[in-house]
């Protein structure tokens, strides 16, 4: 008897591995996804403009950081105390207008060095539903909890994000000719648009990589249909009903590991591994010999591992 519905992972034929250069855009899953790659030591950088849901949004910081464009004073608004910018997320926003716009072009500096070597960007798609500033009828990537009256709310059309995918995925090929391109739908139902909504919402999402695929060559990791699908079930969402908890994350992750990283890319994980959970042991005596022995057996480890891949630090936890 069959319990649940497995989801058919297409198995990539390039795969990642510890010389790759990451770099992943999009929704609070992508972030998600940087802790599981960070935490194995990939190189990776992750939204240079913060968490973005919608394809116009991304298109955006991606543009500016691929042409180096650099925000200055009459891109910021001030709402109350607080300096922000309509095309970041919230974790930009700061008192000083100095400090905004010193944090916003870092960002789009490392994130232009960062696309000029991926090998691999990955974008996760979270919502089709989008919000105009008023005053000169843009799309924001966060509204910065100024209120509603200030913006109008639009459904973007299958055609215009697929539009979006190809302006996304021509400007980082206009600096880097040779990265691969991993597209994928957020498991976050967005349900404060509405049920009804959230599932039109994502179905136009599906639609526009759907038409992408058939014109470029780009993948697709199904993370949202093994979260609908294959798990299907409130005990793997947070006490929010909405967002993915951290079982169902490390199963997503799990399927994306056997089909996207390389068998030797695992091995080194598996090494990794077993050194994050060493750095993160409390002994009970720390200076007992068995412990003095466990620490210079973890140094061995280590050793070992920076022989392979120089780059690579670990940091011990902190008590």
């Amino acid at each position: 008897m069959k319990f649940r519905t497995a989801i058919k992972c297409h198995v990539a034929s390039k795969k990642l591995d510890h010389h790759s250069g990451l770099v992943l855009i999009g929704s609070c899953f992508s972030e998600h996804m940087e802790e599981k790659f960070q935490y194995f030591k990939f190189d990776t950088f992750a939204n240079p403009f913060g968490i973005l849901f919608n394809p116009k949004a991304i298109e955006t910081g991606v543009r500016r950081c691929v042409l180096k464009d650099n925000y200055t004073n009459k891109d910021l608004l001030k709402h109350g105390d607080i300096w922000l910018s309509l095309d970041h997320h919230s974790r930009f926003d700061h008192r000083d207008q100095r400090q905004v716009l010193d944090d916003i072009n870092k960002q789009i500096d490392l994130g232009h060095q960062a696309l000029k070597k991926a090998s691999q960007v990955i974008i996760t798609l979270g919502t089709s539903w989008v919000y105009k500033w008023k005053e000169d009828d843009k799309v924001v990537g966060n509204c910065h909890k100024i209120p509603q009256k200030n913006f109008k709310k639009e459904l973007l059309s299958s055609d215009e994000i697929t539009e979006s995918l190809r302006q996304i995925t021509d400007l980082i090929r206009s600096i880097n000719k040779n990265t691969d391109f991993i597209f994928t739908v957020s498991p976050v139902r967005h349900l404060k648009d509405g049920f009804i909504e959230n599932t039109l919402s994502k179905s136009l999402l599906h639609k526009a990589i759907y038409e992408l695929k058939k014109e470029r060559e780009v993948s697709y990791f199904p993370a949202y249909e093994i979260m609908m699908d294959d798990l299907r079930d409130y005990r793997f969402y947070k006490t929010d009903l909405v967002h993915p908890n951290e079982m169902a994350i490390d199963y997503i992750w799990e399927l994306f590991k056997e089909t996207w990283i390389s068998e030797s890319s695992k091995e080194v994980m598996d090494s990794i591994e077993d050194i994050q959970r060493s750095l993160a042991h409390r002994p009970f005596d720390a200076e007992s010999d068995a412990h003095q022995k466990f620490i210079k057996k973890t140094e061995q480890k280590i050793e070992q591992i920076k022989q392979q891949f120089p780059e690579i630090e670990f940091h011990k936890k902190r008590k």
